[in-house]
């Protein structure tokens, strides 16, 4: 791709505070990481235009691309409104060469929407998870699809541990007597156990679900994990794992769960009523990685019989999730918005990302092999390794619901 010709830059993102533009920051910054757990490197834009540690993900944050692109005599549109056949998503993506979009609050991309833009040769995850792409038709119709590999794993690692022991502890719940004025400890207590000694499990031990191992050993739990690509036995032994070879066996062995893998055809819908009913009685089930790996209803079903003690996560289908959807009344859950990788500190990391692909993109270079999940007709980089072929998208009609009531 030559950067001589002027391309439209078609971004999503979500809506800048209720409070206004930019927030008052709690800290001054963040701190500077030189590589990630594995060596790799952090994103090596030639440049950045903002401030590590500002909001970019909303509106008015750009993800720091304005002066970049303006420079450089593109197009560049940012919206917030993204669902629906009226919104200025729909209405923009017609001409659109490039489109960038957040997991947190996706521009679905779906079939129809792709057959609807004949310019559209790249789409960029700002972040991680390209599900939000129809990753069948990207194949078909040659665009490259790509995304920040590394740049929130551990972002979201933390936020699952953090659930995951918001759940057992039952935290929420006791906060809540505080704010109420209240002291009541028996009810406070009356659902909070101890994690050490628990069976913790993680479906699917990639960049985070390793991640979560790790920072859960000092618990001093017993920790298992599935995954089609068993870990090193050197990895296995320091931390103690116990490998499964199906989710099935992992579920029946363990108190609390962490879902880590992607959303593709094999995995949507993969906890449902007869997985859930394979795990013990009042097991937790802690979701970071998509909504759609999960049944919906069954999770509401397994919570109010007792089969599931609690369910967190910050995923959900769609996002973001419509009024009425039943997670946000459902019992003894500890959901948060989609908010686990795009902390001020993964912002930083991920808008720098971006514009290192758009660099290469329209330069002509080659874009790192591990942030491709799409390229040239097939799955490439990461998605070769993560992703399988397919649609498992959707759910911009139902995303249009939100505050609609």
């Amino acid at each position: 791709m030559s950067s001589t010709a002027a391309q439209k830059v078609l971004c999503v993102l979500y809506d800048d505070p209720v409070r206004g533009f930019p927030p008052a920051y709690a800290r001054n910054g963040i701190p500077t990481l030189a590589r990630y757990p594995d060596g790799q490197t952090l994103p090596t834009p030639a440049a950045i235009d903002f401030t590590p540690g500002h909001l970019l993900g909303s509106v008015s944050g750009e993800l720091g691309l304005g002066p970049f692109l303006a420079e450089r005599g593109h197009r560049f549109v940012v919206t917030s409104d993204k669902d629906g056949p009226d919104s200025v998503f729909e209405k923009e993506l017609t001409d659109a060469d490039v489109v960038i979009s957040q997991p947190f609050w996706p521009g679905y991309l779906t079939a129809e929407r792709i057959a609807k833009a004949p310019n559209l040769r790249l789409a960029i995850t700002a972040g991680i998870g390209s599900d939000h792409v129809d990753l069948q038709s990207a194949i078909d119709r040659n665009v490259t699809v790509c995304e920040v590999t590394w740049c929130n794993s551990i972002s979201v690692a933390e936020h699952a541990v953090m659930q995951m022991l918001a759940l057992v502890r039952d935290y929420i719940p006791q906060h809540g007597w505080v704010v109420r004025g209240g002291w009541n400890i028996a009810d406070a207590v009356s659902r909070s156990y101890d994690i050490e000694g628990m069976d913790v499990g993680v479906v699917a031990a990639g960049r985070i679900g390793l991640a979560v191992l790790r920072r859960m050993k000092p618990f001093d739990v017993n920790l298992h994990y599935t995954d089609r690509h068993r870990l090193p036995d050197g990895v296995e032994q320091e931390l103690g794992l116990t490998f499964h070879d199906s989710v099935e066996s992992l579920v029946a062995a363990c108190d609390v769960v962490s879902i880590h893998c992607p959303l593709h055809p094999e995995t949507e819908h993969l906890f449902d009523d007869e997985l859930i009913g394979r795990m013990r009685r009042g097991s937790y089930l802690v979701n970071t990685a998509r909504g759609k790996i999960c049944d919906r209803d069954a999770i509401v079903r397994a919570l109010e019989s007792g089969q599931l003690a609690g369910y967190a996560g910050d995923v959900w289908f769609p996002q973001p999730a419509p009024n009425d959807h039943p997670w946000r009344t459902m019992p003894n859950q500890a959901l948060t918005p989609h908010t686990s990788g795009t902390s001020l500190s993964a912002q930083a990391r991920y808008a720098a990302g971006v514009r290192e692909i758009l660099e290469c993109w329209f330069d002509g270079k080659p874009i790192r092999d591990e942030y491709l999940i799409v390229q040239g007709g097939a799955l490439a980089g990461a998605g070769a390794h993560s992703y399988s072929e397919g649609d498992a998208t959707g759910g911009s009609e139902e995303a249009a619901k939100f505050k609609a009531g």
